[in-house]
């Protein structure tokens, strides 16, 4: 299916729409499409078999994939989502403002609509919200008749699925056994597929978390595993590929945040929700750097007596920075794996304050020599090596429980762990070598 939108003025470099994303190399594609302005993408994508235009868009970037069904007319938009995997059409529902989601639920096939809202009702960071509803399930009494009889007048629509097994579920969904194909296919016309099905197969909540999934994998080399809710009704199928995706997908997020990106962002997004999501961050961070700077304020005075000491200020704050960022990536990796929970905040600061006793020692030194040698004066490398010291043992100790404190608090530790670590760790550098600077003026003039 195709649509018309002969309306709409096509680029002149285009002779016709679906040549933007006819090009060799997909990279090529996704670069030609993204540039093109909103109307003439639905342009493009509307002269596009409707399965070749779902494969397209799931390529994109997931931000550009969201805008572009968001932009279609809902009723090109409804057949779009149809011919994309249940768990990716969930996914793009819940993005949607809630007025588009419905006018494109409102096109959709009843049934494919309700499935499409009850999937968006899960996070996507649970099994539920990773699983696909393309399966093929039979009830016990089916026998290989029955099931070969319903492959053959439903092959159009089971050509799409990624059919290796059929589930059987008895009169209440529950699942009871999985039916491998081969087996389906080497055996008796009459036979019944209870005496063929493996039985009490291994399968997954639909609230197991992202980590308890990855877990599971971890431990059995499954392609898939069965989705059944809390009475043990078949749901779905998770993917072990979907698990692989998801987790890639956090550990990319994770990064953005720690570069003060909320989301991720391409450069076709519209320009104010580019701003805005960038200022949101870097607003905040102006007032941090405030309350650093004040610090330097309190003074200023010894500052311009020693202004060798201004030398030696980012050196530290960088140094002890870098510190602190070890202990927060240390803390959210075991957080991830599992391996220290929020509530140990003891143990992890008694862990890393050893790290940091004997880190702060080896680079306080270090930069007292070079202070020494620098100005021949040892009172200088006295204060600069003593402020790195003190400075690190605060940095990894903050470091290593931040992250631990806001996950108690549900925070996300990799928004948040970043610019407090850089707040402190700056506020206390200066501190520490205007302040020691102080105490031991007389020696450093």
């Amino acid at each position: 299916m195709s649509y018309d939108h002969s309306d709409v003025p096509l680029d002149p470099s285009t002779e016709e729409p679906a040549a933007v994303v006819a090009e060799p190399l997909p990279e090529d594609a996704r670069l030609e499409f993204s540039r093109l302005p909103e109307d003439q993408q639905a342009e493009v994508l509307g002269g596009l078999d409707i399965d070749d235009a779902a494969e397209f868009v799931e390529r994109l970037p997931w931000e550009q994939t969201v805008d572009v069904v968001a932009g279609l007319p809902p009723e090109f938009a409804a057949d779009l989502l149809e011919a994309l995997p249940s768990d990716t059409r969930a996914d793009v529902i819940n993005e949607l403002e809630k007025d588009d989601a419905e006018a494109i639920l409102e096109e959709m096939d009843p049934e494919e609509a309700e499935s499409a809202r009850e999937l968006a009702q899960y996070s996507d960071d649970v099994a539920g919200g990773l699983m696909i509803t393309e399966l093929v399930r039979y009830d016990e009494s089916s026998t290989v008749q029955d099931v070969i009889d319903d492959m053959r007048e439903n092959a159009d629509r089971y050509r799409d699925y990624d059919v290796q097994y059929a589930f059987i579920v008895d009169a209440d969904e529950r699942l009871t056994g999985v039916l491998r194909l081969r087996d389906l296919l080497l055996s008796r016309r009459a036979k019944p597929v209870l005496d063929l099905m493996i039985r009490n197969p291994l399968a997954v909540r639909d609230d197991m978390t992202l980590e308890e999934l990855e877990t599971f994998f971890d431990e059995h080399n499954f392609i898939g595993v069965p989705a059944v809710d809390g009475a043990g009704r078949m749901l779905g199928v998770v993917r072990a590929s979907a698990v692989e995706e998801r987790l890639g997908e956090r550990k990319d997020l994770a990064y953005l945040n720690t570069q003060g990106l909320i989301k991720e962002e391409v450069r076709s997004m519209p320009l104010f929700r580019r701003s805005s999501r960038r200022l949101a961050w870097l607003s905040v961070n102006i007032f941090l750097n405030i309350i650093a700077a004040s610090v330097i304020a309190l003074y200023q005075d010894t500052l311009a007596s020693v202004i060798a000491l201004a030398v030696f200020l980012p050196i530290i704050s960088d140094m002890s920075g870098c510190s602190g960022n070890q202990a927060v990536a240390v803390s959210g990796r075991e957080l991830a794996l599992g391996l220290v929970r929020p509530a140990e905040l003891m143990w992890v600061w008694g862990k890393e304050l050893a790290v940091g006793l004997i880190n702060g020692s080896a680079l306080g030194l270090l930069i007292g020599i070079v202070a020494y040698l620098w100005k021949g004066n040892v009172f200088l490398g006295l204060v600069v090596g003593s402020a790195l010291f003190l400075n690190t043992v605060v940095a990894v100790s903050i470091g290593g429980l931040v992250p631990l404190i806001l996950k108690r608090f549900d925070v996300d530790p990799a928004v948040a762990s970043g610019p407090i670590l850089t707040t402190v760790t700056d506020m206390c550098g200066f501190f520490f070598v205007l302040g020691l600077a102080t105490l031991l003026l007389s020696k450093l003039v």
